[in-house]
């Protein structure tokens, strides 16, 4: 079983930076490939950046390509989300989530074991 706590959400002018993070306790962490959803009211859930447990290159949607960078402490058991140049677009509920999968790309919500509460990222224009 895995716990995963979101924190840094906020409101935020828009062009403004949040970093999320997500602490993972439970099973071990570098186990897991680690991501990042979010989800909009209205709208389904949608997938915003991975990071592998190996060293292949954290995966990204195109929406967020430039803007977004995530990246994980082992040591801590965290992964974050750094969002530069926010737009109020970026607007919704984030989600932190764990997958034990072997598959090269995990985009899928299906494709995540583990999730978290989420956290409230506001933009304003």
């Amino acid at each position: 079983q895995v716990q995963l706590v979101e924190s840094g959400g906020g409101l935020v002018q828009a062009g403004g930076s949040l970093r999320l993070s997500c602490v993972a306790s439970g099973r071990t962490f570098s186990t897991y490939d680690m991501g990042w959803f979010r989800q909009a009211p209205g709208k389904e859930r949608e997938f915003v950046a991975a990071i592998k447990r190996s060293t292949v290159p954290s995966d990204y949607a195109e929406f967020v390509k430039g803007r977004f960078t995530i990246s994980r402490d082992t040591a801590g058991n965290t992964v974050h989300l750094q969002m530069n140049s926010l737009k109020p677009e970026d607007t919704a509920v984030y989600f932190c989530a764990a997958s034990s999968t072997s598959l090269w790309y995990v985009r899928r919500p299906n494709d995540y074991d583990y999730w978290g509460q989420g956290t409230q990222v506001t933009v304003s224009s």
